[in-house]
């Protein structure tokens, strides 16, 4: 089961019911908007202890093969939002 933004301001309603739900989720479009806006940036981001880092990586441009017709491809250069857990979430995956 996938967890969406509708699941999480339902979760932070109940956790503190004196916040109005548009007021929560105000709160969470900025969070999301500012780590996108730091990961465009360049930035890395850190949730330490609870989540972990999220950062980005450039692939270089490359030529490969198109599966299907075996035609040569070029791939541009582009970036990919890595993400690196943190040990307690690793912990609790792993039942240590």
């Amino acid at each position: 089961m996938a967890v969406v933004k509708s699941d999480i301001i339902k979760q932070l309603k109940k956790n503190y019911p004196n916040f109005l739900s548009k007021d929560l989720s105000k709160f969470t479009d900025i969070i999301l908007n500012e780590i996108k806006n730091a990961l465009r940036r360049g930035d890395r981001v850190e949730l330490r202890n609870s989540f972990g880092v999220f950062f980005t990586n450039t692939q270089k441009k490359s030529i490969r093969r198109n599966p299907k017709t075996g035609d040569k491809v070029e791939v541009p250069e582009k970036k990919t939002i890595n993400w690196k857990m943190s040990k307690e979430i690793f912990s609790e995956l792993n039942n240590e």
